[in-house]
Parts: C-alpha cells; structure tokens; sequence
C-alpha cells in the first residue's frame, strides 16, 4: 500500500484518490464571527450550483494566499449545522506536507471562508447576516474569523448529538 493512498469503490469500480484526508466546517450558521458576521442557512446553496453548472470548484488554500493551494476539497455542501467540507492535502504539495504535520500536532485545527456577499441585512444588534455569498474558497488557517470553524470529524459530532439525546431520554425516563 502507497503511504497517503486511499481507496475507495463506488458504483463497484475503485476510485484513487491520493493525500491526507481532513474535514469539519468552514462555516456555521448563526454564529457571529469576530468581524460582526453571521451566516444564514441557504447562504451558500446558489454559489455552489453555480460551480457545479460550470464544471469549477471551491478551491483549498493555505491561510487565504491565492498562491498556496495546498488540497482539494472533494465535498463541500451545506447541513443543518454550517457548511461542511472534506478533502485531501496533497502530497505533493511542501505547504500541504507542512499542513499535515501542523495538523497532526495540534498547531492547526482552524478553517475559514473567502467569499463575496452578494446579499445580506443588518439585525437589531448591528450583525451583517449574510444571506447570500459567493464562496471562493475555504483555506486552513491558524485563527479563524469564526473560532468555531475547525477541522474534525462530521461522525463524531454526530455521535456526540445521539449521545446527549440519549443522556436527555434517560434523564426524562428516570423523572417519569
């Protein structure tokens, strides 16, 4: 087996794909990042059909330089939560070989967006909520605008949601 080489089968035919996989949220919703920003849920949904329809991508960069692409993001779609992005760090790649170094020593965990807001309103508190952006791209970096937009593993928020509802259903049982 090839160091950093997955594997995967879909449709029963193997599809390569080469490099360190990471993924997490670049962006959450209703979040006031430390700009005064706020991403609305749907924000993202027409940039990303609008890639798509083009055959072009969100591209990877390291700390928002247009000159250090490091990866590609091979999924990157919205959930309930925010916009959630999986990719690879090539190897090839000596700022993404850093990367993952970095990554795997806890140096860097932060991700965040490059966009341009094509519509958004100002609250009673003074927020931009942004409720539509062109997204361009979603770099690692080491202190994101939003500190909770950061790598990690969508499974294991997942486990930890079903956990705390089974804690609740068993404190709601207990008191029944």
């Amino acid at each position: 087996m090839v160091p950093g080489l997955e594997v995967k089968f879909a449709g029963g035919a193997p599809v390569l794909s080469q490099g360190h996989v990471i993924e997490g949220y670049g962006s959450l919703f209703g979040l006031t990042d430390q700009g005064g920003d706020a991403v609305m849920p749907g924000a993202f949904g027409a940039s990303l059909k609008r890639l798509a329809g083009r055959g072009d991508k969100v591209r990877m960069l390291w700390q928002h330089d247009p000159s250090k692409p490091i990866g590609v993001w091979d999924e990157i779609r919205e959930d309930a939560k925010g916009l959630w992005v999986r990719g690879r760090l090539l190897p090839e790649v000596a700022q993404a070989r850093e990367a993952v170094a970095l990554i795997e020593a806890g140096a860097i965990e932060g991700l965040s967006i490059g966009y341009r807001t094509l519509r958004a309103t100002r609250d009673e508190k003074g927020r931009r909520m942004l409720a539509e952006v062109e997204l361009w791209e979603v770099s690692l970096v080491t202190f994101p605008m939003l500190p909770e937009a950061k790598l990690g593993r969508k499974e294991a928020d997942e486990v930890s949601e079903f956990a705390a509802m089974l804690t609740e259903a068993a404190r709601a049982l207990r008191g029944a």
